[in-house]
């Protein structure tokens, strides 16, 4: 058998010795051809390639990477129209269900990995591994198609047994959560990510994800009466959803090995855990992907942003979201006022300093020897533009002369699995399950206490603004999922957000992303023939004969205050997202076929 195998690790230390011993030793770093999965290091060395099915920085801003996955949801925006978002798919999009091949090289692991020999513990953290990694392929087509077929043996691809029906969502998601309970019950305990390796607390944290989602995907899919909860499920399997997500991230919380990572200086302790590259024994960080340039293993990260552009710009929604300094929403005339000089709405003076953190600000260092523009560049083209007016800030390595001039030189970390994300997954099945809200509020502390914020308090910060999309939910609900928006923007978790939450009849569907205020506003210098946009002049709505239309703003020519309007050609009546389907992906025809029609097309594709 012919194993293909990918080294993880990042860093290839190299010892010499002179000793017998060591010269009759197998090589450590390829599988041996004496035996398959003879021992634990080939148990290793099997396992190292799942670890590059793990989400990474994209290389350029069209790449799918964490850094620009929220350009899918109502955090960030491209100059392209996402296809998705707007209901364009086709059942020609429908993609290969190519997580299957890592279910079953895994499949073959477990099944072949008990008689090897060496170390218990090491034998049973690779182990471990196997279930966790087929954990994690089986939740990416929970997310993408719903129940898919669960496979936990070697099928036969010739044979007509293979063609099995899909599972339910729920028997899906219970055998994710089954294969998590015996990844916590093998992998070793850790107390910091060296070694870059799955651990226990890891496991952890990902059934608190699982868990979490599943619970409330049911839920509110449920609420809405549509085809893509499970049929007859109750409310105390939902409930014990919520109950399995706060257990397992409790018990990270209690293991005390964990904490959010702080020095006190609260307008850059945040920005900097994403621009640290060595996150080894960073407290807060529980799995992490390191880059090196050097070695060719790099991304393009921070060249695109450190121009101000990089053909994205946080939308005016998610700008909105953050807080004032003193914890209140920010709304109405205060909000108005701010929006006019460029940059004040963003200043930590005045706002939850994680957004000047996240958000570039007139003046920040983008660069060596730069810094940011008085105003963004939304008068360029190409991945020198910003497409909203809010440059985006965060990963952006400013002080690295390679990393911001030159492609694959980015080596700001992907951050996998960090404690705050424990945090407030705990928050959020907590107040799911109707608890205390002290036990929540105090879940939530450490992330405002990292920013200088002040602690929650949920009547203050409740936005009863009729146009705040969750005005209805509840004060703790609406604050828990606002920590969240704003602690992970643009870290790729905002979309399975809105899908679980069934949330895009709000949130998506006739809406369009805005950007900041122009007319109005110091942005609207076009007008001033000494202005800052003098030499590439901006023209809107309508250009005059030979020119083109390079930004579009809300209302109409005269009206007192109009915002940058991305899409308002593109997308006249907002996205035109199908509730009804597009919650899911379509499955392929092929697929269909190859199952004899035992699977099923998702609803309404």
């Amino acid at each position: 058998m012919k194993f293909n195998v990918y080294i993880y690790s990042l860093v290839l230390l190299l010892t010499t010795a002179c000793s017998k011993d060591f010269l009759n030793r197998e090589p450590q770093d390829q599988l041996s051809t004496s035996g398959s999965l003879a021992n634990a290091n080939e148990l290793r060395l099997y396992m190292n390639q799942f670890y590059e099915a793990f989400p990474n920085q994209p290389y350029y801003t069209g790449g799918a990477g964490i850094a620009f996955d929220d350009a899918r949801s109502d955090n960030l925006i491209f100059t392209s129209v996402n296809t998705r978002l707007n209901g364009k798919l086709s059942i020609s999009n429908a993609a290969a269900l190519t997580e299957y091949n890592n279910i079953r090289g895994v499949n073959f692991f477990i099944l072949n990995s008990h008689n090897a020999k060496g170390q218990i513990a090491d034998i049973r953290q690779y182990q471990g591994e196997a279930y966790f990694f087929r954990a994690w392929f089986y939740f990416e087509l929970l997310k993408k198609y719903g129940g898919v077929s669960w496979v936990s043996t070697l099928l036969n691809l010739n044979d007509e047994s293979t063609f099995i029906a899909r599972n339910s969502r729920d028997e899906v998601a219970d055998s994710i959560l089954n294969d998590l309970d015996m990844a916590i019950s093998l992998l070793k305990t850790q107390s910091n990510s060296q070694g870059m390796r799955v651990h226990r607390d890891v496991a952890l944290a990902f059934k608190s994800r699982v868990a979490l989602f599943e619970g409330t995907w049911q839920k509110y899919h449920k609420a809405l009466g549509d085809e893509f909860y499970t049929k007859g499920i109750t409310d105390d399997k939902i409930n014990n959803y919520f109950q399995q997500a706060q257990k397992a991230a409790q018990e990270v919380m209690t293991s005390n090995r964990w904490a959010i990572s702080s020095t006190g200086k609260v307008t850059e302790d945040y920005k900097n855990l994403f621009i640290t590259l060595d996150l080894t024994n960073n407290k807060e960080v529980l799995l992490w992907r390191k880059y090196d340039p050097a070695a060719n293993i790099g991304h393009g990260v921070s060249k695109y942003l450190s121009t101000g552009g990089g053909d994205i710009g946080m939308t005016l929604s998610l700008v909105d979201d953050y807080l004032t300094r003193d914890g209140r929403p920010f709304v109405g005339a205060e909000r108005l006022e701010a929006q006019k000089v460029y940059g004040t709405e963003l200043m930590p003076s005045l706002r939850d300093p994680r957004l000047s953190q996240t958000a570039a600000i007139p003046g920040q260092p983008i660069r060596p020897g730069g810094t940011v523009a008085p105003y963004p560049p939304i008068n360029q083209s190409g991945f020198n533009r910003n497409t909203t007016g809010y440059p985006l800030y965060k990963y952006i390595e400013y002080d690295n002369l390679a990393a911001t001039s030159d492609d694959g030189m980015s080596a700001a970390p992907a951050i996998l699995f960090r404690y705050a994300e424990v945090l407030l997954n705990y928050a959020e099945a907590t107040a799911e399950l109707g608890g205390e809200e002290s036990l929540i509020a105090n879940a939530l502390k450490p992330l405002r206490d990292r920013v200088g914020m002040p602690a929650v308090n949920f009547e203050r910060e409740y936005n009863e603004e009729q146009t705040y999309p969750f005005k209805n939910l509840s004060k703790v609900l609406q604050a828990v999922r606002r920590e969240r928006r704003v602690e992970f923007a643009s870290e790729g978790m905002r979309l399975d957000d809105i899908l679980r939450w069934a949330a895009a009849g709000l949130l998506i569907k006739n809406k369009r992303p805005m950007g900041a205020l122009f007319v109005g506003g110091e942005l609207n210098l076009q007008n001033n023939p000494t202005g800052y946009y003098k030499d590439a002049m901006l023209y809107f709505d309508t250009a005059p004969a030979g020119k083109s239309v390079n930004l579009h703003l809300t209302g109409s020519p005269g009206d007192t205050y109009r915002y940058i309007d991305p899409y308002k050609q593109l997308l006249p009546n907002g996205f035109e997202f199908n509730l009804n389907r597009d919650y899911l992906l379509p499955i392929q025809q092929r697929m269909l076929e190859l199952t004899n029609h035992k699977w099923e097309q998702n609803p309404n594709w």
